[in-house]
């Protein structure tokens, strides 16, 4: 960074700007002090205050944040490898999945019609891909006679969620039997349960990249809050039996996800029975920790180092990401995945050449008073940050 960036510039200014530019581990306030961003929000408004914050700080440090090109005028076409079990021409099928009983936050299924309207098709095309859109899959809400789940723990919503899952996995498997990219938009990630289940169907032997914030691996019995976005690789690993859960009985005849079959990318909070099962299965787990011991380079490497010579899926949760460059999410932590090592994340998977299907979940706009002009530029800036990542994944690049 040139030093007369700096000029006129107090240390806590400088300190703060910064963290901002290297993706916010932790936040510093204007004069210095330690600060916490706040996780939880009354309507949005303590979330969309850090946000405005940090941003304005940088700009302050003269970084030009707000001078970025973002949307279709950051879309760059290169020719990235198409992986050879696809079709030709390559053609991408866009999958709505907006489920909301994954958690218990309205909204998540307001993501996959924000990401049209911000240009997502255009975006692809320019990219050198037809589109085949398939719309939203219909998701039932829970309703007052469906059978509920009985067993330890908690299951919220299994039979709503359930069921809804069992939709997606068969649109899902219908696109990629025809050779098509799969690219799902969610929704809360418990539509993984229904997307990687379609993938697996048709490709096995499949290898999932998971990125996330949250391991997403527990049981009802191991989870603190019976929400089923903490729950798909649990049903797709098998080590949920889904016999027992009423609407997931489906998932029997999927074939499993094998512990070998997975990796994950950008971990930082965990649940205690989830830490013990990572270990026990030996699954490669890249915390936050990780990618400040490593670099994001040297993850990726070793995340597709393991995962070999397969097809690929990846599931790709904006709360991967740090809150101050993707606020609009349910399930938000501090300390994520900066800008770049995001766009890093999904430019390492593409071009391998055997990346072909994608979930982009979590995206919840309604999470911020959108009548502030602070609540509008969190919600631009998440699914600007949103429509980049899955640029990168069809083919983006710098140069």
């Amino acid at each position: 960074m040139p030093r007369m960036l700096w000029r006129g510039r107090s240390p806590a200014e400088m300190l703060s700007a910064t963290r901002v530019l290297h993706g916010a581990r932790f936040f510093t306030d204007a004069a210095g002090e330690a600060g916490a961003a706040t996780e939880t929000t009354e309507s949005g408004k303590h979330q969309e205050h850090d946000h405005h914050h940090h941003l304005k700080v940088a700009k302050g440090a003269g970084m030009g944040i707000g001078n970025v090109r973002v949307g279709l005028e950051a879309i760059h076409r290169i020719q990235v490898p198409t992986p050879a079990f696809l079709a030709k021409p390559k053609t991408a099928s866009i999958i709505g999945a907006p489920m909301t009983y994954g958690q218990p936050y309205a909204g998540a299924d307001r993501g996959p019609q924000a990401l049209r309207e911000k240009g997502l098709h255009q975006a692809l095309i320019k990219l050198g891909w037809r589109i085949e859109e398939a719309g939203d899959v219909g998701f039932e809400p829970p309703g007052h006679s469906a059978p509920e789940y009985s067993g330890p723990g908690a299951c919220n919503f299994s039979y709503a969620v359930g069921t809804g899952c069992r939709k997606l996995k068969d649109v899902v498997q219908k696109h990629a039997a025809k050779g098509n990219f799969v690219l799902t938009i969610g929704g809360d990630h418990s539509i993984a349960m229904g997307s990687v289940a379609g993938i697996l169907s048709v490709r096995p032997n499949t290898g999932v990249v998971w990125v996330d914030a949250h391991a997403d691996i527990n049981s009802p019995q191991s989870s603190p809050t019976g929400n089923m976005h903490g729950m798909p690789l649990g049903f797709l690993t098998k080590l949920v039996d889904p016999t027992n859960i009423p609407g997931c009985e489906w998932l029997k005849n999927v074939p499993p996800l094998a512990p070998e079959q997975l990796a994950y990318v950008g971990l930082r909070d965990l649940d205690r029975e989830e830490r013990n099962l990572l270990k026990k299965l030996n699954i490669p787990a890249f915390t936050m920790y990780h990618v400040d011991k490593y670099g994001i380079g040297k993850v990726m490497e070793m995340v597709l180092d393991y995962l070999g010579n397969r097809p690929l899926h990846m599931s790709y949760d904006i709360d991967a990401c740090d809150p101050v460059i993707a606020p609009s999410t349910g399930t938000r932590v501090r300390g994520g995945l900066s800008y770049r090592e995001a766009h890093y994340v999904a430019e390492a998977v593409a071009e391998t050449g055997r990346l072909g299907s994608l979930d982009m979940v979590e995206i919840n706009p309604q999470l911020v008073d959108q009548a502030s002009e602070g609540g509008k530029q969190a919600n631009e800036d998440t699914l600007d940050l949103t429509l980049a990542l899955v640029g990168d994944a069809f083919g983006n690049r710098i140069l």
